[in-house]
């Protein structure tokens, strides 16, 4: 397994109604199968994983969602097919991986729910390739793995790189480096004022490395016990027929092979898709968009599941640099979390979370709104591949924090800081002179200028900075010692501190320390919460969104039909999302640092898991 940490430059100057509506093709209509064979008796479940399992789908026009395939509806699919007490209506399941590479935290949850499903069923899996993470999955979860003959086994251990660029950026480019933490393990200046990692940031970074080799391992030998399956799981790549040698893979073919298998050693005799393209839907177009008009694109019920994932921020970042971008709004947030508080018919709320942080500013906001939630009603966090920084500023609100062994946490600290350009403007002949209006006071162009990229910071500038910026981090440690201290559990701020300073934690480490309950992945999360809200084990769970409705979009008086205009507009961040969507959440969560906030509490590098 290879963990990339990817360190960029934080600033960069970077028709039908129904079917706009929806924001995708036509949809087959429940009980379609993609096989022309029969149409009755014992069926295959076919779970497609080749086109992903993200967290949260994207909104098509209006806020309205397309294609059910998130990650929350998968959790479901799989639940359901657990519990199935007839077993003539799905005699076993072909999991299709494809080429994908969904996050740590994700996969190892998708394991579990495999390893409990095919103690009922035969549980078959197929992949074009596999990954590090895909392979665990299904080491742990299938009765029989099969892999293209053109695919390989990609296990080839753990590791992680850091780009460090000191000397071009400094030496060779002459830039100016204004940049402060507060968190000796935070990092955020290393990758640009260091040529190598420093010692507190090179033991936080091999902890967390580990740890999650550890639970890797655990996870693949709890399910392929094969002779030698250990020895090997680290030393590839391998083609296919050495990945079939060595045991890490049952059988080589197609995935028509493999269906065909499953088929004859289940008594199935046709093929039915659970999830992903061509599974059948959930009511039909009409239906989804008079919800729409009626400001009800979700269903209610008394457990709500809200989803944030992504990058922190105030705005939607329509003004800033990198364009409108998605990700963790403030006042979206905020909206939807003040609805669920007021609204009876909700007993307990699920808040799932992936960020690596962004603004402080934001983040505190919605721990004052989750808190106040949290005082009305059960308030449960799942932890998916990542809560850190602002996300664990988030976490810290729930009455019960769960994470997967994989997951990421931790990261309390506060980055803050800009890159100038003066110096190598000066090199070519350009020079920038501040004329401050107080003219009797030294030093009042370097602090009135203090946010310009054509200028340093001067000593008295830089102080002021970090003592601001330790003011926020005081702050985070209050925030994350009073979410936490809840149903009979009382962390001090001191307790807190001892894994701040910017260290990041795997699931299992946050849990020894405090900043995780439970270890355990969504479903937990959701069960934790009917317990708390005293309903029944199959009380129905509604995902709820921060999109707008058509009503409110349609109101000029809500500010939405902006927020529309610019979601559907072009920006640079969504193209780079499409291509490098790591460093694109790397981009985002600093960007508010150029948008004029002083200090950010997010991941300064991306923490990548292959």
């Amino acid at each position: 397994m290879k963990i990339y940490p990817r360190v960029g430059i934080f600033f960069v100057g970077l028709g039908m109604f129904v079917s706009s509506v929806l924001g995708c093709d036509g949809r087959p209509r429940q009980g379609r199968s993609l096989s022309s064979g029969p149409r009755s008796g014992p069926a295959i479940a076919v779970v497609d994983l080749a086109g992903g399992a993200p967290e949260q789908q994207p909104s098509g026009l209006l806020g309205v969602i397309g294609r059910k395939r998130s990650f929350d509806e998968l959790v479901g699919v799989l639940d359901e097919l657990t519990k199935e007490k007839d077993d003539r209506k799905h005699a076993g399941v072909l999991v299709k991986f494809g080429s994908t590479n969904l996050g740590a935290a994700r996969l190892q949850e998708i394991a579990e729910h495999l390893e409990q499903l095919r103690k009922k069923k035969k549980v078959y899996c197929h992949g074009d390739s596999f990954t590090n993470l895909t392979f665990m999955a299904a080491a742990r979860g299938c009765s029989s793995i099969y892999v293209s003959p053109a695919g390989d086994i990609q296990t080839v251990g753990i590791a992680a790189q850091v780009v460090y660029m000191r000397r071009l950026l400094a030496d060779e480019l002459n830039l100016s480096i204004d940049f402060l933490q507060v968190g000796k393990y935070k990092g955020a200046e290393e990758p640009i004022t260091r040529d190598g990692p420093s010692p507190e940031a090179r033991a936080s970074l091999t902890g967390v490395l580990v740890d999650m080799r550890s639970s890797w391992l655990d996870t693949i030998t709890k399910g392929r016990t094969q002779a030698g399956v250990v020895d090997a799981v680290e030393e590839g790549p391998y083609g296919s027929g050495r990945a079939k040698a060595l045991g890490l893979v049952d059988e080589v073919g197609y995935a028509d092979d493999a269906f065909a298998a499953i088929k004859g050693a289940s008594g199935g005799v046709r093929e039915e898709v659970v999830f992903g393209p061509g599974a059948d839907e959930r009511g039909d177009d009409l239906d989804e968009i008079v919800r729409a008009l009626a400001g009800e694109s979700d269903d209610t019920g008394p457990v709500a599941l809200l989803r944030a994932t992504g990058s922190i921020s105030m705005t939607s970042g329509e003004n800033g640099i990198l364009g409108g971008r998605s990700g963790i709004i403030e006042k979206d947030f905020d909206r939807i979390v003040r609805r669920l508080e007021k609204d009876d018919e909700v007993k307990a709320v699920v808040l799932r979370i992936d960020s690596p942080g962004g603004s402080a500013l934001a983040s505190d906001l919605m721990w004052h709104h989750l808190m106040l939630l949290r005082k009305a009603k059960p308030l449960v966090v799942s932890v998916g591949d990542m809560a850190a920084s602002g996300g664990m500023y988030l976490a810290s609100a729930g009455d019960f924090i769960f994470a997967e062994p994989m997951s990421i946490v931790g990261s309390i600290g506060v980055v803050g800081g800009k890159i100038g350009v003066g110096n190598a403007l000066e090199k070519v002949g350009v020079h920038a002179e501040t004329f401050p209006a107080n003219t009797q006071k030294e030093g009042a162009a370097a602090r009135a200028a203090y946010e310009s990229v054509f200028t340093h910071w001067d000593d008295a500038t830089r102080e002021r900075m970090r003592e601001a910026m330790t003011a926020v981090y005081d702050l985070f440690l209050a925030r994350v010692s009073e979410g936490r201290s809840t149903r009979g559990r009382n962390i001090a701020r001191d307790q807190v501190a001892e894994s701040a300073e910017g260290r990041i934690f795997s699931g299992l480490q946050g849990k020894s320390r405090g900043l995780v309950d439970e270890i355990g992945g969504l479903s937990a999360a959701i069960a934790k919460a009917r317990e708390l809200a005293g309903l029944p084990a199959n009380a129905h769970v509604a995902v709820v969104g921060t999109k707008p409705s058509l009503l409110e979009v349609l109101d000029p008086q809500s500010g939405a039909a902006e927020e529309v205009h610019h979601a559907v507009a072009f920006s640079p961040i969504h193209e780079l999302e499409r291509a490098e969507p790591e460093v694109a959440r790397l981009l985002t969560s600093m960007a508010p640092l150029a948008e004029g906030e002083r200090s950010v509490v997010a991941v300064p590098f991306v923490l990548t898991v292959r």
